[in-house]
């Protein structure tokens, strides 16, 4: 098996375990949890599966970024860029830096005190938004993986 094959089967797991987990945590567990009785109780709870999983999402995130590049890198694909055509790599890339921005910088530093501090004071309204979020970054990353696999494949 050669070096490029590993890293596209290294590039789909990383997307899959990444973009899977953003849909579990958007279409079952923010729900779920935001119909807790006690305020407190969803807090606890949003906080400590968001934050296992969000260790999980910055390994694959990372794992997705790096294959990303090595495989631009081995094909030369820095070209197709500049090729309209080729429009579904943009948003994979816009996808991809948004939800590292997210993961790695305002989550540690902005978003986690946020939420908790937003929370306790309303927290069907902090739920309400984040999952209104949640929402708004799984459709596009469906539409970023479905136009991927559609563009690499010449579906596009």
């Amino acid at each position: 098996m050669d070096a490029f094959a590993l890293a596209r089967a290294a590039h789909v797991l990383a997307v899959v375990h990444w973009i899977g987990g953003v849909a579990m945590v958007t279409l079952v567990i923010l729900p779920a949890v935001a119909r807790m009785a006690v305020p407190a109780e969803r807090i606890a709870a949003f906080e400590a599966i968001e934050g296992r999983f969000g260790v999980q999402a910055r390994v694959s995130t990372l794992v997705a970024g790096l294959s990303g590049l090595w495989m631009l890198w081995e094909t030369d694909g820095w070209r197709l860029f500049s090729d309209p055509g080729h429009w579904w790599l943009h948003l994979m890339v816009a996808v991809w830096a948004l939800f590292t921005l997210v993961l790695f910088v305002l989550e540690p530093l902005v978003l986690h005190r946020w939420f908790h501090a937003r929370a306790v004071a309303a927290p069907e309204a902090a739920f309400l938004l984040v999952l209104r979020l949640h929402r708004v970054l799984l459709a596009l990353s469906g539409i970023a993986v479905a136009a991927g696999v559609l563009g690499a494949h010449g579906g596009l």
